[in-house]
Order: C-alpha cells, then structure tokens, then sequence
C-alpha cells in the first residue's frame, strides 16, 4: 500500500482536521461528510472552512479553475500514487507564523468544540452550515448551478468550430463530429479522460456505448498523407467504466497531430494556421495534446504553441490517464496558407494572423512605411542545394546587387531557424526564390513587401495555388518568373520536343509521383538573365512606391 492510500484511510474515518495553512489540508477532500477543518495562522478563518466543501474520498464532482480568483474546486480525484499528486495544482505556501502557548489552548479549546458537536447526529454545526446562503456542499443548487454556466460557456465556445445540425447535436448532447474534404474533428463539452498517449478518448455518456475514429490531421483527401497519421478512438461510456484519473484539468483539450512534418509550407497551412483557426476564441485557456508526437516540431513552433497557450504542449506517452471538462480532436481548415473570414469559425483574417505571428517573434515592423527610405532596399533570396536550385545564383546576385538590391541569402541552415528568419524576413523588401517551401516565409513579410516567384516546368498549378493566391490577403505585391524550357535543367536530360517539356499536363496525369519526380524532385534553374533584369527593375519600383 503507498504512503498516500494508507493517509487517504486514515484521513477519510477522521472526524476533524487542524492544521496551519498549507499544502497538509489539501487532504480535506477525503473527509467524510460534515467533518470539520479548522485551519490556523492565515487570516482566511472560518470563510476559508465555509468555503470548502468536504466529501468523502472518490466522490466524483466536476472540477473547475478560476483563474481570476484563484481558487480550486477538486474533484473527481482518484487514488493516486505519490508521484501523481504533485501534478495537482497548488499555490505557493505562505510564511507560517509559530503558535505559542495562547494560540495553542485556543487551538484545543475549538478541537474540543468540535468534537463535541460532531458526538451528535443532529450536529448544530451542519444546521448552521445549511442555513448559510454561499454554503457550497454537494447538494447546493448554487454550485449546481456554477457548473451549468460553465459547461454552457464551454458548448459556446465549442459552438464555434461548427453550424447547423452539429452545433444543434452539440447543444443538446454535448458532443458532435464534422467531417468535410480536408478536416475529421470531433467535440465534446461532456468529461472526457485521454490515454494511450492521447490516442484513446473516453467520454462520459448516459449508457450508449458509441465509438468513433478520428484522424486529427487536416489532409483528409490526401491518403498517402493520412496514413501517417494515428487515429484517435473515441470511447463512450458509463462513469463505472471509465479509467481514474491520474491528472485532473480544468480547462479543454486539444488534440492534434504532428506525424506529417519537415516542410514549413505543410506545417503552416495543415498545422499552425488551423490550430489558430480553431484556438483562438478560447484566449489561451486550453491545453495542446500531441498524437505522433515529434520533439522538434514543438520545440520549432515554440513560441507559437505559448501564444496560443497557457500551458506547456502535454506528453502522454508515459500511460498516465489526464481529465478534461471536454476537448476537441482535429483542427479546422480553410485552405492554403489562407484564413477566410466567412468560413467556420467566422471572424478571422489573414491580417490578424499575421499580426499574431509578428507579436509571437517580436517583429516590430508591420508596414513598408516603417523601413528607412534611404537605406537600401533588402532583397532576400532564398538559396537551394539540392532540388530547383539556381544553377548561375551567383550571376543573380551580382545583378540584383548592380541594380541597388542589399542582398541577403537565406539558405538552409536559415531557413531552418524560425526565429531568425522571422525576423530577417519581418524587415526585408523583396524576398526571392523558385518555387518550393522556403517561399512560406512570406508569412511574415511586412505590408506592402514584394514577393518575388521563380515558376519552374509543370508546376503552375501548385506556385499559382500556394504562394500567389495567398498574397492578396497578406497586403502584398506579387510578381513571378516563369521559366522558358531551354532554362530548365530538363531540356537537357530529354531534349526540347519530349512530352516533359512541352507537354507537363500528360506527365500530371500519371500522378503526383509522376510530377514529384520530374519537375519537384528532377528540375533546377538556369535564369535568362536579361529577361529577369526586367521582374527586377519591376520589383524595385514596387518597393520604392510602398515607400512613398
């Protein structure tokens, strides 16, 4: 038996508690009904013993954290091991004073009074208590009452991440599921328990024994991706058969998956802008649980998960059983790199991510006006050493520097440091670059900044798609480079009359494996300098009228 089973024996045949205040009377919760505490040496006196609840020890009651005044209602606390109770939530002990002798007859004097109180069935004391307006037992309507706002305002919040029939499923039953092409995300404003690594949910439900399977990723067309992606189980059942707790939360979970990583064009629009989309209503007041969890990833975004929360990202891997008042599995999508304002959760833009991005990396400037007229303007160049790399860079370079540019590359050890790029990037220009993931960080251009696209063979659809569309909403100017077959590395492994060259649409038509290996994975660039020259000059006088 651990030290903690045989205290919760002993405490839960006790009749009364004294102690000074401190971390010790935390064990009031196994008290038997109508005991009484009787804390010293803080100034709280008998409010603080009125304003504590006893019940006897597993009773299962909602737990719920009141930020604003600090203050902690326990329940549904199971048996635990030790080294489980630290998890729960304690404030700092304050300085304790030292009894002397008078405090200490007193101290006998109240432990006489109320045992002799408690001798009786019909103790004055729990009449007394009855009678007191504020009195918050386990029969309280008041208390009843403070838990119903609380699960309201929770399907309030829930309510916005879906409409119609499901927000109606949500008001009534206090749980739905939306599926659409790209999102599976399911909700529940009922208690719900989260295990196996955050990959079990279990829901308290009035008997049905329903089951569900959600793979929390925002790709749900693409099933190459998906197979990447652990589903979660989501379990309905009785209170009888669910798991104890071994940690309790008094705020919602989110539950969502890092399996598909690497790529920062994928990590923002799959990941990052939909945790926004779906999170940021609850002002920080949720806690991130990650399914194929990846270390990196979270240490990467970092900053980002601490503005999006109050809490540290979870780590169930270690088989403990965490209690939420609800949670939400999967995340809400609106397309690439995009945030509509009219679609679910309505109210969003661009605009006000972007802004949450340059908080989140302390970028101080948010407009081009803001930049010295008289310095030169920053030219970033987003330099690649393996796929749909510039062939004659240097040439580039020295031109766009001829033409006043400061240039800057950004190559991959660069890219790869978020904080840094953010920063460079929030005060930069122009930001070049061929096609590919590194043009993400136009994200956080500032207003009015040029972002400059380099379009290789067979990949319109996606550079059109991926970084063109998005730069209206972002407040940017946009140009791009199309390259010419004969600047195309692949004119040389085929020759200028195959299929390759002049016919891409026949090469899209095999697959995404197929245009994956010829022009992602099998292209690189030869720029015509002069006719770049011309996008350029073009992007200069862009930079100089924002400045204006």
């Amino acid at each position: 038996m651990s030290d903690l089973d045989r205290s919760t024996k002993t405490v839960s045949s006790g009749s009364v508690m004294v102690g000074v205040h401190g971390a010790g009377l935390t064990n009031k919760i196994f008290l038997p009904d109508g005991a009484v505490v009787v804390p010293f040496g803080t100034g709280l006196g008998i409010s603080h013993l009125l304003r504590s609840p006893l019940n006897h020890h597993g009773y299962p009651i909602s737990g719920v954290q009141d930020r604003a005044r600090g203050e902690l209602t326990v329940g549904n606390i199971q048996s635990q091991s030790p080294g489980d109770c630290r998890s729960q939530i304690m404030g700092k002990e304050s300085k304790r004073p030292v009894l002397g002798a008078a405090s200490m007859a007193c101290l006998l004097i109240a432990v006489s009074l109320c045992i002799a109180l408690l001798v009786s069935k019909d103790s004055p004391f729990l009449s007394w208590r009855n009678q007191i307006p504020n009195w918050r037992g386990n029969n309280d309507a008041g208390k009843v009452d403070q838990v119903t706002e609380e699960r309201d305002a929770l399907k309030n919040l829930l309510g916005r991440l879906v409409r119609g029939e499901e927000r109606n499923q949500l008001e009534v039953g206090g749980f739905t599921c939306h599926f659409d092409d790209h999102t599976e995300m399911c909700l529940s404003a009922k208690p719900v328990r989260i295990s196996n690594g955050g990959l079990t949910v279990h829901v308290l439900s009035d008997g049905s024994q329903l089951e569900r399977s959600v793979r929390p990723y925002t790709r749900r067309e693409d099933e190459r991706v998906m197979k990447l992606v652990t589903p979660v189980q989501i379990l309905h059942g009785d209170v009888a058969n669910l798991l104890s707790c071994n940690f309790m939360h008094s705020i919602p979970a989110v539950i969502f998956s890092t399996a598909v990583t690497g790529n920062a064009f994928h990590e923002f629009s799959e990941i990052i802008i939909p945790l926004f989309l779906t999170c940021r209503h609850f002002r920080l007041q949720l806690k991130f649980v990650t399914t194929d969890r990846n270390a990196l990833w979270i240490q990467k975004y970092s900053r980002i998960l601490n503005r999006s929360s109050d809490y540290e990202a979870l780590n169930l891997d270690d088989g403990s059983v965490h209690c939420f008042p609800g949670a939400v599995v999967g995340l809400r999508y609106h397309d690439n790199l995009a945030l509509n304002s009219s679609d679910i959760p309505a109210g969003h833009s661009m605009r006000e991510f972007r802004q949450f991005l340059r908080e989140s990396y302390d970028v101080k400037i948010k407009n081009m006006h803001e930049i010295e007229k008289l310095q030169k303007p920053v030219l970033i160049l987003i330099s690649r050493n393996q796929t749909r790399k510039f062939l004659n860079e240097e040439a580039v370079v020295e031109m766009a520097q001829g033409m006043g540019f400061q240039v800057v590359r950004a190559g991959p050890n660069t890219v790869s440091n978020l904080e840094l790029l953010a920063k460079m990037v929030g005060s930069c220009d122009v930001l070049v670059g061929v096609h590919g993931a590194g043009l993400t960080n136009e994200i956080f251009l500032p207003d009015g900044a040029v972002v400059f696209q380099v379009v290789p063979l067979g990949l319109d659809w996606a550079s059109t798609n991926y970084f063109k569309i998005p730069t209206t909403a972002m407040d940017l100017h946009y140009l791009e480079y199309k390259i010419e077959p004969r600047e195309s590395s692949l004119s040389e492994v085929y020759g200028l009359d195959d299929p390759v060259i002049v016919d891409p649409a026949s090469i899209s038509a095999k697959g995404y494996a197929a245009v994956r290996a010829v022009y992602v994975d099998g292209q690189n660039v030869k720029i015509d300098l002069d006719r770049f020259k011309d996008t350029l000059e073009e992007a200069m006088r862009l930079v100089r009228h924002s400045k204006t």
